[in-house]
């Protein structure tokens, strides 16, 4: 069986707590194939380092940045940044050169759960519907990038979703449906941060393999179906 080539991996964002994350599930997953050759600070405009992919989760301006030097390397890249500018959105998902791939929340489950709440949607016409979202103490934006991407899935304003700031709370969302009769809630509570790491280091793997352009968790939710399938 032919040996399966080493992705090395620039992380932008490495002190951070998904940056943490995904180098620890790294180290502990070798089967995955994966090594963090470099590692990027805030304000760095080039790597020595030699890398196969840059994968960022740091702030709207560190992810500009590093899309930048993964377009100066012709690298593909993947960032699960919240809150980025529409501007540099619109950079994202008009790039043909590169494999860029963005989703405000880079979890599988928490994908079909979206998907299960737009469902709900369809078959609750009439009802009153809510989003609540808990994250975090130090979670900067509120709303989340999850919630607003379920808002819209549900035809809510952002401005609708509310949400709590409660100590170290991964990441909790609610989908109410209320009428004068009953009420339904759907909710996806993420326990551990793990969660997400791990399905980077699965999405890194693909992203590496695609030709240059746009893609979504949609994108990556299609492959794994069709890999179950095999």
């Amino acid at each position: 069986m032919k040996k399966l080539q080493t992705v090395r991996v620039l992380l932008n964002g490495a002190s951070g707590k998904m940056g943490q994350a995904i180098a620890r599930l790294i180290a502990e997953n070798p089967q995955k194939n994966l090594i963090v050759s470099a590692t990027r600070g805030p304000g760095q405009s080039d790597i020595k380092e030699s890398f196969d992919i840059v994968v960022d989760f740091s702030t709207p301006q560190g992810a500009q940045e590093a899309f930048l030097l993964a377009k100066k390397y012709k690298k593909p890249f993947l960032t699960g940044t919240t809150n980025l500018p529409e501007p540099f959105l619109f950079t994202l998902q008009s790039e043909e050169k590169i494999p860029v791939f963005f989703a405000p929340n880079v979890s599988l489950s928490v994908y079909f759960f979206t998907e299960l709440v737009k469902q709900a949607c369809n078959m609750y016409k009439g009802y009153q519907k809510a989003l609540h979202e808990i994250h975090h103490v130090h979670k900067k934006d509120a709303p989340s990038g999850t919630a607003k991407r379920i808002a819209t899935e549900m035809g809510l304003p952002a401005e609708q979703v509310t949400y709590e700031r409660l100590g170290e709370t991964v990441g909790t969302h609610s989908a109410t449906f209320s009428s004068a009769l009953d009420e339904i809630t759907l909710t996806h509570k993420a326990t551990n941060r793990d969660l997400f790491a791990a399905s980077v280091l699965d999405i890194a793997t693909w992203l590496v393999k695609r030709q240059g352009g746009f893609y979504t968790m949609s994108d990556f939710a299609k492959f794994k179906l069709k890999e179950k399938k095999k």
